[in-house]
């Protein structure tokens, strides 16, 4: 039997795109990508790291765009929260498959589908290893799926927030666009705001460094990058004071 490495943290926050599970796709939901992501935290869950996720919604609708075509921003947001409940339940089916007792917990009341967002109940899955993915944002207008994660993480006392995105950390410029473009192994809240390096949106920073949450950027892309980064390997920045 393999011995599980020894992990620098007990309870995290995941945070990816709903761009994430579209694989190869323009829009919608990809099966085989939210598989994959789904065996990655399998592969975290097994080290006894309790995982809370958040999943945005911009493979299905983005709040944002929808206000820029006319339509009125709070009922875009709206819809944007709904879609990320349908991609939180495509998570759920997927770690369930795997053998994860997983929750999905939401913001809008929907009781046939999720559970309500009750701290403490939240809190008590956790402790029984349950995965619990947080849907629907804040439950409000005007906020995003990144400070959803972030006031989320610190609710529930998460060590940290994994971010996965398509590159392994913090450049100073797009990496897809300029061959120089540097990555940063550790860089501070004040310098992403002023940099406007677009790691999360200003709030979700200001929230972090508020409550002391380092955000580690790494890319989700690469197999075995979270367990890897949990068990001290991989490449990847971190966001703290």
């Amino acid at each position: 039997m393999t011995e599980t490495p020894k992990t620098t943290y007990k309870r995290v926050m995941l945070k990816i795109s709903g761009e994430a599970l579209m694989g190869d796709q323009g829009f919608g939901l990809h099966p085989p990508t939210v598989e994959r992501i789904a065996r990655e935290v399998q592969t975290v869950h097994e080290m006894g790291v309790e995982i809370c996720m958040v999943i945005g919604g911009g493979n299905i609708f983005r709040g944002l765009q929808g206000s820029a075509q006319g339509m009125e921003r709070t009922t875009a947001d709206y819809m944007g929260m709904l879609a990320t409940v349908m991609n939180a339940l495509a998570m759920q089916s997927s770690l369930e498959s795997l053998g994860i007792h997983t929750r999905v917990i939401s913001a809008i009341t929907m009781n046939e589908v999720a559970e309500p967002y009750i701290r403490r109940r939240a809190v008590r899955h956790l402790e029984k290893k349950r995965v619990c993915i947080f849907a629907a944002g804040t439950g409000n207008p005007y906020f995003t799926t990144d400070t959803a994660a972030t006031l989320r993480a610190s609710e529930m006392s998460c060590q940290a927030i994994f971010k996965g995105t398509k590159v392994d950390g913090v450049y100073d410029k797009d990496p897809a666009k300029h061959d120089d473009a540097k990555r940063y192994d550790v860089i501070s809240y004040d310098e992403v705001l002023q940099k406007h390096l677009g790691v999360m949106d200003a709030s979700a920073i200001a929230l972090a460094r508020e409550n002391h949450l380092p955000i580690v950027v790494f890319s989700l892309d690469e197999p075995g990058g979270f367990r890897g980064i949990l068990a001290g390997e991989g490449t990847y920045t971190i966001v703290r004071d």
